[in-house]
């Protein structure tokens, strides 16, 4: 016996699609819109109206044979991803976070897909799209469909028209005020951000950096030094200040840096909430109000400048790449070697930054800047970035699905990636301290924080307009060996005294020209953070810096 498969017309298949689409995985987008129309209920249920009726024109619109399901059940598809982070992590799909998705690496994408996101995607993506694949769609004539379709169109237009008119001073003061409001809408705001990504993609692929600092020069400090001087940039990943030991965090989870009395930094602020953003930004010339993408593409960065003054650069990676920075200098992605001391499962523990330094220290002959990108805390598996004997905080979340661990669980995982971190760095520290033969330096700053459940909200890559300050307050720190303190004239008692200065990733360009001594017209003075204690303040004043 044949199955009996319902029959319906394409455009009430359209219209129950649509209904559930703004119904089922808009649970977000529904708690916000009752919290921001608070008082105007009647406001809230004409928007929903008005996003039905242009949801279902549009939907329409597409409602002709061979199309009319694939797209729905795309549509479907996608909303039910989406809704997953969106309620989970409170996230907004925006161009970044699609940004974000395609940088991501496998070993990292493996720890998002659990249990509950499976369950989820059943209940709002496949078992919608199993009935509309299902039904049979009844589809009217060619003139008769268009014409019917079309006067379908403008009824639905005409309704989001006039919910829009009748309440339009609510929406715009609404939508002004809370931005994030339709940019947790399914599945609109993924799709738009996807849109604007590819977009983004095709104007940019064939793009050539325009030079940057060709007159770079190294200057009297490092020439007088003595011996070849070496600074090691550690970029971190998802460390967030609040939980920084130095920085008066109630737990300890930062007792090595402690011991080796590192120089701490305590107010510093990320240039974007991701690392696509973040890293590209910090080693431009560009501060945060004026950074983009497409200028950081068209324009060498700080490899580049460090080159042009004769100063080797290379970039050893435990992250997920270097953003496109370090294009044009020696890079190495050290999770592909698979060593099995510090790697699993296409991931590997930071210590193995530390073993790469240690093998990379006998070639260096001449001033150079090593980058060590780290794994840091990137979540939400953060009890796999720690080796267990650092699991010093317990109970500690053991899974990466949030929803089956405490709070305080969450918590005290990440607090033991942030002890870890400390461990790692200090390792580095002993490493160049144990280096006679070099003048060594060591500066830290993590890309971006991380929330850990304020307000709801968890993991990273908010909007910066709505990030909270746990998500672009980061920790930073440096070092130095007692020849680079002589060699470089750096005032100890200074840099204790900027502990607490205004600092950003704005500075970071400028303060590792500064850290190698490198004179160009693209450095600016005042933007470095450690030229106030540096050799008076007055050594980098010299032919080609700016005042």
């Amino acid at each position: 016996m044949r199955l009996h498969r319902p029959v319906i017309g394409s455009v009430s298949l359209s219209l129950l699609t649509a209904a559930f689409l703004l119904v089922g995985p808009n649970q977000t987008f529904w708690r916000k819109g009752l919290e921001y129309f608070s008082g105007h209920l009647d406001k809230l249920v004409w928007l929903g109206l008005g996003l039905f009726c242009l949801l279902s024109a549009i939907l329409v619109i597409v409602s002709v044979k061979y199309v009319i399901k694939p797209v729905l059940i795309a549509l479907v598809l996608v909303a039910a991803s989406a809704s997953y982070y969106v309620n989970t992590f409170g996230v907004l799909i925006d161009r970044e976070m699609i940004q974000n998705v395609a940088l991501t690496t496998t070993s990292e994408a493996k720890h998002l897909f659990t249990p509950n996101l499976i369950l989820h995607l059943v209940l709002f993506g496949v078992l919608p799209s199993l009935a509309i694949a299902f039904v049979r769609v009844r589809h009217r004539r060619f003139p008769a469909k268009f014409l019917y379709n079309t006067l379908t169109v403008f009824a639905l237009l005409g309704g989001a028209a006039l919910a829009t008119f009748l309440n339009y001073s609510a929406f715009a003061s609404t939508f002004r005020q809370h931005r994030d409001l339709i940019a947790s809408l399914n599945p609109s705001a993924p799709v738009v951000a996807a849109f604007q990504f590819a977009s983004r993609e095709m104007e940019d692929r064939n793009l050539t950096p325009a030079p940057l600092g060709t007159d770079a020069a190294k200057g009297p400090l490092i020439a007088k030094a003595g011996k070849p001087v070496l600074t090691v940039f550690v970029v971190g990943e998802t460390a967030r200040a609040q939980n920084f030991g130095l920085n008066g965090y109630e737990k300890n989870t930062t007792p090595e840096l402690a011991a080796r009395g590192v120089f701490n930094f305590s107010n510093v602020s990320s240039c974007g909430t991701s690392t696509a953003v973040s890293v590209p930004c910090m080693f431009s010339n560009y501060p945060r109000r004026d950074y983009s993408e497409r200028k950081a593409h068209s324009t060498e960065n700080l490899t580049d400048v460090l080159t042009h003054a004769g100063v080797k650069v290379e970039w050893y990676d435990n992250d997920t790449g270097s953003m496109r920075v370090a294009e044009r200098i020696p890079y190495e992605f050290l999770p592909a070697t698979n060593d099995p001391r510090f790697c699993s499962g296409g991931e590997c523990h930071d210590e193995i930054l530390v073993d790469r330094l240690k093998r990379a220290l006998p070639s260096v002959q001449s001033d150079t800047v090593i980058v060590l990108h780290q794994l840091g805390s990137h979540g939400p598996a953060y009890f796999e970035r720690y080796p267990k004997d650092f699991e010093r905080f317990q109970p500690a979340c053991q899974t990466a699905q949030f929803a089956d661990c405490e709070r305080a669980e969450i918590v005290n995982a990440y607090d033991n990636t942030i002890l870890y971190t400390d461990h790692v760095l200090s390792e580095i520290i002993d490493t160049l301290k144990g280096e006679d033969r070099l003048s060594t330096a060591l500066f830290f700053v993590s890309d971006h924080g991380e929330s850990l459940g304020e307000n709801g909200l968890y993991l990273h890559a908010a909007p910066y307009f709505i990030a909270p300050s746990t998500q672009t307050h980061v920790p930073q720190v440096a070092w130095f060996s007692q020849s680079y303190q002589t060699a470089f004239g750096i005032d100890t008692s200074c840099l204790k005294s900027r502990a607490s200065a205004d600092l950003s990733h704005d500075n970071v360009f400028h303060t590792i020209l500064g850290l190698m001594d490198v004179s160009t017209s693209v450095y600016s003075r005042e933007l470095d953070a450690f030229a106030p204690c540096r050799g008076t303040g007055k050594t980098l004043a010299s032919i080609g810096t700016r005042p």
